[in-house]
């Protein structure tokens, strides 16, 4: 139950986080009827995130210790 209650609340927050947070989420009337949004600024920002330029230079490994370990061929 709790593992469900966590996995629940974690969906809850990504959507929460994409609907505020988001700039091509068009919540006020005034945003859905324009054909394109003036919002280049809030873009940039939104796609510049400090975590994601952190990650851009990180290797994509979850674990980059054990990837080593099993291989590296010296310790076969």
């Amino acid at each position: 139950m709790a593992a469900m209650t966590f996995v629940t609340g974690m969906c809850v927050f990504q959507l929460t986080r994409n609907v505020l947070l988001n700039p091509d989420v068009r919540i006020n009337k005034a945003h859905r009827s324009m054909g394109v949004l003036e919002n280049e600024e809030e873009g940039e920002k939104y796609a510049k995130h400090s975590l994601r330029n952190f990650l851009r230079t990180r290797p994509p490994q979850v674990m980059p210790s054990i990837n080593r370990f099993f291989s590296d061929h010296d310790n076969n």
